[in-house]
């Protein structure tokens, strides 16, 4: 398999291990501490922004774990000066 070049498969482990905790989808108050505590308001924002894939059962918006690493790739791939390795122990 093919690797993306928008996923660094090093800080892809990095947050599997930080998020490890969580279940496999999430909801909108996990999604907010997964962000580092972003407001509520912020994380429906970037949800209807279709920035973090989702989906909605009735009015309540889940969104997968796995959706939330990308996201976070992405973010990173996009400052590389950030160096994960320091993470590490």
């Amino acid at each position: 398999m093919e690797s993306s070049p928008l996923v660094n498969p090093e800080s892809l482990h990095l947050l599997e291990l930080m998020f490890q905790e969580y279940p496999d989808v999430v909801d909108i108050k996990q999604l907010c501490n997964m962000l580092g505590g972003i407001s509520t308001k912020t994380a429906y924002k970037l949800l209807q922004a279709n920035r973090i894939q989702h989906f909605k059962i009735g009015r309540a918006y889940k969104i997968p774990k796995i959706q939330i690493i990308l996201y976070l790739q992405i973010l990173i791939n996009q400052q590389p000066d950030l160096n994960f390795t320091a993470l590490t122990h």
